[in-house]
């Protein structure tokens, strides 16, 4: 499959507040190309195998540098923005010997190396985050029979946290109760924030527990959403939580809530289904587990034809990241690109864009906003 290639683009959000008649195209730059394979510069995007579940590729950008955790590949490697592959953390049992990286088994006190590669026995890298000392935090799943079930919320727990440091070597593992801890259930996200903090979000069947970090992996914090715990809107029946994600520079949550109203038959007055009624991002103060404030999220809105009539209908955006200084990023899918949306609650500010995506050249999307609000997406 050396014909086919993923690009990594760069999207310069040069942003207006506008009307969506006038929503401006946003700038896209392509940075690089993979082929698709195993070596230190592909990325094994399909399972080739054919006997694995479905494993994603994402990545995390830093200070112009690209941190790419290849769940088929198992391995994770950071790129240069030209797309030199700088150190690689790779399976040797799964993958062939690097071709452009000296494998290591520790970093050399006096030697210079350039380019480098540690092995290390990657089972199904995921979620990934970078901090400020470039030292990366990656989920990683394990071997079928080292599964659990929780007793109390029914959450099969699977997963771990692996910690590296600047090189790519291994310092440790983080579980619930920090260094060496039981596994997480299901991981949603994985975000660095203030103090080089780790916020490790996790579904369950019943709702959500966030797990916070100190730089060390010490447990600091352990905030339990259950799917009642929301606070309720007026005049709407159906609470949905999109997403949680953890601001880069402060101990706060920021929770996306959709929220539903009940619809019914004119003629028979019953209930015939539920339409979207409002949508809100709740900012929760970490220490206390206290709501601060609430953030209104317009629709988006399109136009439909409903019985041959024309009409304007209303979806909800999908949370993409939160930046510094409490920016938050949404977007909303379309058949030719993205809608983006990026609000400021405190101007109260909200500018608009599209990033164009042909649907021919789209099979796979992994996005990436750094706490800067670069946004990348390969």
């Amino acid at each position: 499959m050396k014909h086919a290639r993923n690009a990594l683009a760069a999207l310069a959000l040069a942003l207006a507040g506008c009307s969506r008649s006038e929503i401006p195209s946003v700038t896209r730059e392509e940075i690089f190309t993979f082929q698709i394979g195993r070596l230190e510069d592909e990325i094994a995007i399909y399972n080739l195998e054919g006997d694995r579940g479905v494993r994603r590729t994402n990545l995390s950008m830093r200070d112009g540098l690209f941190y790419i955790a290849d769940g088929n590949g198992e391995k994770i490697v950071r790129y240069n923005s030209y797309g030199d592959p700088l150190f690689m953390i790779y399976n040797q049992e799964t993958n062939p010997a690097p071709l452009s990286l000296r494998t290591l088994d520790a970093m050399p006190a006096e030697e210079i190396i350039t380019r480098w590669a540690f092995t290390y026995p990657l089972q199904n890298p995921g979620k990934i985050t970078v901090d400020s000392r470039k030292h990366i935090f990656a989920e990683d799943r394990l071997p079928e029979e080292r599964h659990s079930v929780d007793r109390e919320s029914g959450a099969r727990l699977h997963s771990v946290i692996l910690h590296f440091n600047e090189n790519g070597e291994f310092l440790g593992y983080l579980g619930q109760r920090g260094v060496g801890g039981s596994p997480f259930p299901h991981i949603e996200g994985l975000y660095t924030s203030v103090n080089d903090e780790l916020a490790v979000v996790c579904r369950l069947p019943t709702g959500w527990d966030i797990y916070w970090f100190d730089a060390d992996g010490m447990s600091l914090y352990l905030v339990k959403i259950r799917d009642g715990d929301i606070p309720a809107a007026a005049d709407t029946d159906i609470t949905a939580v999109d997403a949680i994600m953890a601001a880069p520079d402060a101990r706060s949550l920021y929770i996306k809530a959709d929220y539903y109203r009940d619809t019914y038959d004119a003629s028979t007055n019953t209930r015939s289904g539920n339409e979207p009624a409002r949508s809100l991002i709740w900012v929760m103060q970490v220490e206390s587990g206290r709501y601060e404030k609430s953030v209104a999220v317009p629709f988006y809105e399109f136009e439909a034809v409903e019985n041959g009539r024309k009409t304007t209908a209303a979806m909800f955006y999908s949370l993409l990241g939160v930046i510094r200084g409490e920016r938050i990023f949404l977007q909303f899918p379309e058949e030719k690109g993205y809608y983006l949306l990026i609000m400021e609650p405190e101007s109260q500010r909200q500018y608009q864009g599209f990033i164009a995506v042909q649907p021919e050249e789209l099979v796979f999307n992994a996005f990436n906003v750094s706490e800067e609000g670069i946004l990348s997406a390969l």
